[in-house]
C-alpha cells in the first residue's frame, strides 16, 4: 500500500545500498522491489535466500542482463509517492537537525501521520 513499514537512517554521504541488507532483514516477501541502485551481487544472494524474487532492474554495465517483471516493478510508485508525503514535512525535507537520533525521530513521527491518513 506504499506505508513505511522500517526505517533506516545513516550519515547523508552513505550510500543507500550498505543498509540494504538490514533493511530486509526478516522479511517474508513473494517479491522485492527496487531501483537500479540495488543492483549487486550480494543483495540478489540475499534476497534469493530469504525466498523471494528479485524485481531490480539490471545496472546498463552489467555484462550479464537479468530479466525482470517489468509490470511488477511498476508498483515501485508506491514507495516514490511515500517519499513524496515525506517531503512534504519541512523538517524532514530540509533536514535541519543535526543528530541522527532527532532526524530520525521526526521521520518515524511524520511517517505515523502519514499511515493516520
Amino acid at each position: 500500500l506504499g506505508n513505511p513499514v522500517r526505517l533506516i537512517g545513516g550519515p547523508g554521504q552513505e550510500n543507500d545500498i550498505t543498509r540494504a541488507h538490514e533493511l530486509i532483514d526478516g522479511f517474508d516477501a513473494t517479491a522485492t522491489l527496487a531501483d537500479k541502485g540495488y543492483d549487486a551481487n550480494h543483495l540478489h544472494k540475499k534476497i534469493t535466500g530469504q525466498g523471494s524474487e528479485i524485481v531490480i532492474p539490471p545496472k546498463r554495465n552489467r555484462k550479464v542482463q537479468r530479466l525482470y517483471d517489468t509490470e511488477l516493478y511498476k508498483e515501485r510508485n508506491l514507495v516514490e509517492r511515500f517519499f513524496n508525503k515525506l517531503k512534504q514535512f519541512r523538517r524532514v525535507a530540509t533536514r535541519y537537525d543535526e543528530l541522527l537520533a532527532n532526524f530520525m525521530g521526526f521521520v518515524k513521527l511524520a511517517a505515523i501521520a502519514i499511515w493516520l491518513r
